[in-house]
Order: structure tokens, then sequence, then C-alpha cells
């Protein structure tokens, strides 16, 4: 079934990053928690996210993620950065430090896509392309970076509007 290859190909992956994150914990610090973990792939994930947008995608109040967001920053791994269009809103953006970290993720998907390329005829590729892409884009909209940063403005708007509510 398509649901256990998708199960498998996704837990192959996380186990991946996992194995090689562990591996480097006897020789350096692990300076983040599981769940700073958590937040810095979904700050990675929304394209630098102001701290509501944030906290809407994660369903957490706006100072407790202001507070996670804080620790991420003592420890190197974000900063805040002020909006050239609008100056009262920061957003959040990724580190060096932090790309540095992500990039055991990378690896792997280049290490898999040298594999595929060998394996598999140009047609086939540009049509395993095609269906994932039409899964990104089209068969996950629960995830779709956009839509989420939008209904998050948006609440924050009507918040504006009606803060007694």
């Amino acid at each position: 079934m398509i649901s256990e290859v998708l199960n498998d190909l996704y837990d192959k992956l996380r186990l991946y990053f996992y194995m090689q994150t562990a591996k480097n914990f006897e020789t350096r610090e692990a300076t983040l928690t599981t769940v700073e973990t958590f937040c810095m792939e979904i700050i990675h994930s929304l394209g630098n996210p102001t701290i509501s947008e944030f906290a809407h995608v994660v369903g957490i109040s706006g100072p407790n993620a202001a507070a996670k967001v804080s620790s991420l920053i003592k420890k190197g791994y974000v900063e805040k950065v002020r909006s050239e269009t609008d100056r009262r809103t920061y957003h959040i953006h990724p580190t060096k430090k932090f790309y540095d970290y992500y990039q055991i993720s990378l690896r792997y998907v280049e290490k898999v896509q040298k594999r595929c390329e060998k394996r598999f005829t140009p047609e086939e590729l540009r049509n395993l392309e095609e269906i994932l892409r039409i899964i990104d884009d089209e068969l996950m909209p629960e995830v779709d970076v956009k839509r989420l940063k939008e209904i998050s403005d948006e609440e924050d708007r009507r918040e504006e509007e009606n803060p007694d509510v």
C-alpha cells in the first residue's frame, strides 16, 4: 500500500537524521532539547515566520512561543530580524549554526537523489518528480506554509480589532 511506503520513507529519513545526530553526542554538547529541535524544524519549514505565526502553527500562546524563541536565540540557532515592510514586526531567521546542523538531512537527501539518478531513467525521474510535486502542492493542504501564515495573520488582525473577544 502507498501509505506503508510513504510511512517507511518518512521513517527512514528521520531515522538517518537521528542516527547521525546521536553519533555526535559524545563529542559535542547536545545544545538543543527535543522540543527545541522540533521548534527549529518548524521555524525552518515556515520560512522565517513571525513569532505569532510560529505560535499559531505550533498551537501555543504568544508568550510561550517568545520564550522558546528567546532560548533558541541564546543558543545561537535563530535571530530576530526586523521586517523591511512593517518595522514593528520581527521575523525569526535560522542562523548558520542551525544550517550546519541541518546539513545532516540535506546530505542524505542528496545521496538518495544520486542513487535515484543511477537507478531510474530520466523519464522515470521526471514522473517521480511530478508525482512528488503533486503530493506536496495539492495533497497536503494541512501543511501549506503560505496558507498557515495567512490564517495566523488573519487571526492576529481579528484579535487587534476585537481585543476583548
